[in-house]
């Protein structure tokens, strides 16, 4: 451990910082498609039993229109979170009805892209904007994209602990300037050490060879079963550049320096026009094609393991709700879904995500040049592709390293912060989950990925047809739960009411979908 996160770790053992840390909010938001038994993707609409995609808090689509997304609202309490998040899936399953949930984050089988439908939102111009967004990354990256599910971790820490933080630091200026300041200096460390993350969690080293459509590889694929990829290595080919990849992003270099600095780079990302998507025209025969044809349609498009968040008001652009009022939370985005989990998550990453974003905040974290951030993204990558073979090294500040020395220390310098959060919650629950993942370095096969590849190899059993077991077997031990936080009558009224707000969404507009893109636009 370093000196200075010693004696900052020390700074923070009062109680009165202790019983602030309990406040730390989570929510999760996890995406899973809908299947037909056979593992085929499913090409019903929306279930109007689950309410409108639109406007349900809980329940809503992404991508494509059978990619849900399940969202936790923001909790103290892990178990609870969970509990919600389980709910939310027993109820989905048994308003779907013999469709399943996707237990994987690289797609089921498709035969054809053509098959990846563009989720639907209703009439309204907020709702066709939705589409059209996602009929721009359609015409921009290709539909397979829009099939691959993760989940997102969303972190706050609570005002009393930021305030009594602020004093230790001597930091005299506003509150939220400081919030937000700290929040990116935790966003420069996530960035540099994000790879550990990805080689415990990475859950993605094989996909079905369907998710190529006739592309040409760029990596030298291994076999398996009758019709699915690995990488013997790797960790998640989710994250890799066969995921979510714009060629025109990499030389953006959104800085993560400051706040301004960030929603600047943002911006000029938004109002850059784009030769490559130039050539797929905005407006074609009368029917939008994209959203405009800059280098990003919106912020949304923008991929980051990792983003600065505030909640937005109704109409409002995500970078002009930063600029007004700050950074509220983050927004992990390296996660994949967890296929040894029914509901993608479990309370074990949780509490190890604790952990390392408050390393990432308490760590010295100077600016991010973009020659370290371009250094930062190397290091992933080769941990996405190669993270369990032996003797990997990445870049440290411009020398090689061995991955799992570093990541030695960095279990190291996480284990006092283990026990400061246990004397904070009382129990052991931190230092456990440490000596859990801890068996990761001492064994790479004891990785997520590591688990789920040996078994497929094992049985010599095709990726997806494993997802498609384990999507029944999480069906039925769904199905046989009860009810934990909310009621089957509960989610009935949110799903009515979700819809009515559609319904009134759609009669109070009073603008054309041109006027409204405009107007949405103007705030550049």
């Amino acid at each position: 451990m370093s000196h200075f996160l010693e004696q900052r770790l020390a700074a923070l053992g009062t109680t009165s910082f202790k019983t602030a840390i309990k406040g730390i909010r989570r929510g999760i938001e996890r995406e899973t498609l809908r299947i037909k038994p056979d593992g085929q993707l499913a090409q019903t609409d929306h279930a109007k039993a689950l309410g409108s995609a639109l406007t349900h808090p809980l329940i809503t689509t992404d991508f494509s229109e059978s990619l849900l997304e399940f969202i936790t609202p923001a909790q103290t309490d892990i178990e609870v979170t969970l509990k919600q998040l389980t709910d939310i899936h027993k109820f989905a399953l048994s308003h779907i009805g013999e469709e399943r949930l996707w237990a994987g984050s690289m797609p089921c089988y498709i035969d054809n892209q053509d098959e990846i439908r563009l989720a639907q939102y209703g009439s309204s111009n907020v709702g066709t904007m939705k589409t059209v967004y996602r009929q721009g990354l359609k015409n921009r990256y290709g539909s397979m994209m829009q099939a691959i599910s993760g989940v997102h971790f969303n972190f706050s820490i609570p005002q009393e602990f930021w305030q009594q933080y602020q004093k230790l630091l001597g930091d005299t200026g506003s509150l939220q300037d400081f919030i937000s300041a700290q929040y990116l200096h935790l966003i420069r460390n996530y960035k540099r050490y994000v790879w550990l993350v990805v080689y415990l969690f990475g859950a993605s080293p094989a996909m079905c060879s369907s998710f190529l459509q006739g592309r040409e590889p760029k990596y030298k694929f291994q076999t398996l079963g009758k019709g699915s990829l690995y990488l013997p290595y790797a960790t998640s080919l989710r994250m890799s550049d066969l995921g979510y990849t714009n060629s025109a992003q990499s030389s953006l270099n959104i800085s993560y320096n400051n706040l301004p600095d960030y929603i600047q780079g943002l911006r000029q990302a938004i109002s850059t026009p784009s030769a490559e998507y130039a050539s797929i025209g905005i407006k074609v025969d009368g029917e939008y094609q994209q959203l405009n044809d800059n280098i990003l349609q919106i912020e949304n498009e923008f991929y980051s393991t990792i983003r600065p968040k505030r909640t937005t008001q109704s109409g409002e652009r995500p970078t002009c709700a930063l600029k007004r009022r700050g950074v509220e939370y983050i927004e992990v985005r390296a996660l994949d879904v967890n296929p040894f989990s029914a509901v993608g998550i479990n309370a074990e990453q949780m509490r190890f995500l604790d952990l390392f974003l408050i390393y990432c905040l308490l760590e010295q974290s100077p600016d991010l040049s973009a020659e370290e951030q371009t250094i930062t993204e190397q290091n992933l990558r080769k941990v996405v592709t190669d993270g369990r073979r032996q003797n990997l090294d990445l870049n440290d500040q411009g020398q090689p390293r061995l991955m799992l020395d570093w990541a030695e220390q960095l279990f190291a310098d996480l284990m006092p912060i283990a026990e400061w959060m246990d004397a904070a919650h009382g129990g052991d629950a931190y230092k456990a989950v440490m000596k859990e993942f801890y068996l990761g370095l001492l064994d790479p096969n004891q990785t997520y990925s590591g688990k789920l590849l040996s078994r497929l190899i094992a049985q010599q059993q095709d990726s997806p047809y494993y997802a498609l077991s384990l999507a029944e077997q999480y069906r039925q031990q769904l199905a046989a739960m009860d009810y934990q936080i909310y009621s089957e009558a509960e989610f009935e009224k949110m799903a009515e009411q979700s819809l009515r707000e559609q319904q009134e969404i759609e009669q109070a507009d009073d603008l054309s979908f041109d006027q409204y893109l405009e107007r949405y636009f103007a705030d550049l």
